[in-house]
């Protein structure tokens, strides 16, 4: 039975409705967690070190304004506890306070009486701990490895050889290179056991090659759709009843720093195009460079129709491979 390309997007449109994915992309959570003792403040590393550098920079600034405050207000309700500001002048206060914290001083102000040394003594501390710990989870930040791997927005079923194949393109965006490269390719969705619940299960898909020694500019992570694959004799609607998606890890180690690096992203039933390749993206060049062009990294073109159905299928959807379900 052929597969017509064009229904795509009927089937994108249906799988976007599918709700509760497995992996969270660019920052979208379809999950929500309850009866959680452990909040913000209970894996606070954690969450400083994951936060946006935007959100990071005015956490930092509103903690760093609200310790400089605690402290003026301590030194406002103390009569005459700074020389050189009159009481009562409480944003001179603050300023003093900035200077104690950074251990600037410019020798206009100075505390008077035990008691503000004492408050002073605490908040040069205090200060000592704020800049380390700033110190800190800037560097942890910018030193945490990322893999700049760009996925394809899309994956693609073709039937250009005799066996259908499921592929997903990959691409290196840094000029360094990643060593021993591990791709794996899972297939997860809601099965029923045998209570009749609905559990998460999870299908390794075996790749043609899921080892490269090394990953410099691209690759196509393929997947055989035979008689042995997980996704044979199944059609999309199958899938997508069964809140189905394609993972996709990639781990490596990153030449210049020497640490793992790890990537990976999801695909939803209804962005696999069946009956699509993916366009060539390398060209020889006559000065025998090579020329790659990240433009036509998503790009696909329509490929070869399916070959005739196998007349012993696996289950009741009988054709050869997975495909999109639309009959002719």
């Amino acid at each position: 039975m052929p597969v017509h390309p064009e229904t795509h997007e009927t089937v994108v449109e249906t799988a976007n409705k599918i709700r509760a994915h497995v992996l969270e992309e660019n920052g979208r959570s379809d999950i929500i967690r309850t009866g959680l003792d452990a909040g913000v403040f209970g894996d606070l590393y954690h969450t400083l070190m994951t936060m946006s550098w935007f959100a990071f920079f005015w956490a930092s600034m509103g903690l760093y304004l609200v310790i400089n405050v605690a402290f003026a207000l301590m030194y406002y309700v103390i009569p005459h506890s700074v020389s050189g500001v009159p009481h009562g002048d409480f944003l001179d206060d603050v300023f003093f306070s900035v200077q104690t914290i950074s251990t600037v001083g410019y020798g206009t102000m100075a505390p008077v009486g035990r008691l503000t040394n004492t408050i002073v003594s605490f908040e040069v501390l205090a200060g000592m701990m704020l800049n380390a710990l700033a110190t800190g989870l800037v560097f942890a930040r910018f030193s945490r490895p990322r893999a700049r791997v760009l996925f394809s927005h899309v994956a693609v079923v073709s039937y250009d050889d005799v066996i259908p194949t499921l592929t997903i393109r990959l691409a290196n965006q840094r000029r360094t290179l990643i060593l021993s490269a591990n791709i794996e390719m899972t297939l997860t969705r809601l099965m029923p056991d045998e209570r009749g619940r609905l559990v998460r299960r999870f299908d390794r898909l075996t790749l043609v090659q899921s080892h490269m020694p090394i990953f410099r500019i691209s690759l196509n992570a393929t997947h055989l759709i035979d008689e042995h694959s997980p996704l044979y004799g199944l059609t999309a609607e199958t899938l997508i009843g069964q809140n189905a998606e394609i993972i996709i890890t990639m781990d490596g180690t990153d030449e210049i720093s020497s640490q793992t690096v790890f990537a990976r992203h999801a695909y939803e039933i209804g962005h696999v195009k069946h009956g699509y390749r993916f366009s060539d993206m390398i060209e020889n060049r006559p000065d025998g460079r090579v020329e790659v062009d990240f433009r036509r990294f998503h790009t696909t073109e329509p490929g070869d129709t399916p070959k005739a159905p196998d007349p012993t299928p696996r289950q009741e959807t009988s054709h050869d491979g997975f495909r999109d379900g639309r009959q002719t």
